[in-house]
């Protein structure tokens, strides 16, 4: 008998993070697993979708994004990075990054072509490279110590992932799941390296307004595609999902080169055809926000940061405190568990708190195999419930 899946099917593994979602609702447990906010989105951008809804914005928008929301996307990409972008030949508007980030692999990847990833990695990664044909390189993202506080790669390692087979590299700035945000010096090493190659920078900068400054060290989000000699060989893909709280709105885009954008926009059709047209005139009340909107919502996540970092540290595990994104990755070395497996297991059931496996975001388990991901897009009444489970580890 023929095998009715695909062996491109059959060698996905379930989604760790949305596997322990369902745990946290199996067992009762507060879920400070998978990243979406558990408060409401802001009001107005709630009304503004009502209202487009209400005005019959119903049917099909345009295949690569309603021309009013890429136009929105152009002007907030100018005054937030500097970039001019052309909204009529550079951006694709898609079913969130996630389909951002498939489609702009099958549109520039063929079968055999490398792409050199950073781990730990957004689990998505790996299933993108299967159904792109990709061969995946992978480069180390080093904990935090005491010779260097920040998660940091070893620069020869990178350069030594790069040959005459690389097509792409990604990046995810801030990270998920470390919270580093990389430097302009990084960025810059990593540019260098795609102009020597003649490789992309495909670049997921969905939490682009989620970091926090430090007064003894300069953090900044810095994008890509501002390099000099990046503009035409970075892929930029964001979304509204983290900045404004609504993950479940699926409204993605990707900004690049024409040559690129056209690529892209012939696998997005194909793929889903267009994203909800209704959120998308939402989207264009969302993205003229004043900037004091983006300086409350680093505030804020801020302060949860620093309040689960007090907990966590509290109850006995050791933080990577995280420079941006909404996650703090932890070692756990110190409970005495076999790995990251078996104590997950015993937090969702027997204390009552959900949290990722570290070894989830590795290629090799073992890597990760005492470490956790906590993450805090969460009310403080959620939080204060993790806390309170949380005493019981002590």
């Amino acid at each position: 008998m023929k095998n009715r899946v695909s062996r491109k099917a059959s060698s996905f593994t379930e989604s760790v993070i949305r596997d322990m979602s369902r745990q946290a609702l199996a067992f009762g447990a507060v879920n400070l697993s998978q990243g979406f906010p558990d408060f409401p989105a802001p009001d107005d951008i709630k009304r503004a979708a009502c209202e487009a809804i209400n005005a019959d914005i119903n049917q099909y928008a345009i295949t690569w994004g309603a021309k009013r929301f890429r136009e929105a996307i152009a002007a907030k990409t100018k005054w937030h990075l500097g970039l001019d972008v052309d909204p009529e030949r550079e951006i694709v508007v898609t079913c969130g990054s996630t389909e951002a980030m498939i489609a702009t692999m099958m549109a520039v990847i063929d079968p055999g072509e490398e792409v050199i990833v950073f781990e730990p990695y957004y689990e998505n990664y790996g299933p993108d490279a299967i159904l792109s044909g990709a061969v995946m390189r992978y480069v180390t993202l080093y904990a935090p110590t005491g010779d260097n506080p920040e998660w940091h790669f070893n620069p020869d390692e990178l350069r030594a992932a790069f040959n005459e087979k690389t097509k792409a590299i990604i990046i995810t700035t801030p990270h998920n799941p470390t919270g580093k945000v990389f430097t302009r010096e990084e960025l810059r090493f990593i540019g260098d390296l795609c102009i020597e190659h003649d490789a992309l920078a495909l670049t997921d900068e969905i939490y682009e307004h989620i970091w926090y400054p430090d007064a003894a060290r300069e953090i900044k989000h810095t994008a890509m595609a501002t390099l000099d000699g990046m503009r035409d060989r970075t892929v930029t893909i964001n979304s509204l999902s983290k900045t404004y709280s609504v993950t479940g709105w699926r409204v993605g885009y990707a900004i690049a080169a024409p040559d690129l954008i056209n690529g892209i926009r012939q696998v997005h059709d194909f793929l889903t055809v267009g994203a909800a047209a209704p959120l998308q005139e939402a989207g264009v009340y969302a993205l003229g926000l004043p900037h004091s909107y983006y300086d409350k919502l680093q505030r804020d996540y801020q302060r949860r940061r620093d309040y689960l970092l007090g907990v966590l540290e509290e109850a006995g595990f050791k933080c990577f405190k995280p420079d941006g994104a909404y996650y703090i990755i932890t070692d756990i070395s110190d409970f005495g568990f076999e790995d990251d497996l078996q104590f997950t297991r015993h937090l969702v059931q027997n204390i009552g708190v959900a949290v990722v496996p570290g070894s989830s975001f590795y290629r090799r388990p073992e890597l990760g195999a005492q470490q956790v991901r906590f993450c805090y897009c969460k009310r403080d009444e959620t939080l204060v419930a993790a806390a309170e489970k949380l005493q019981k580890l002590r």
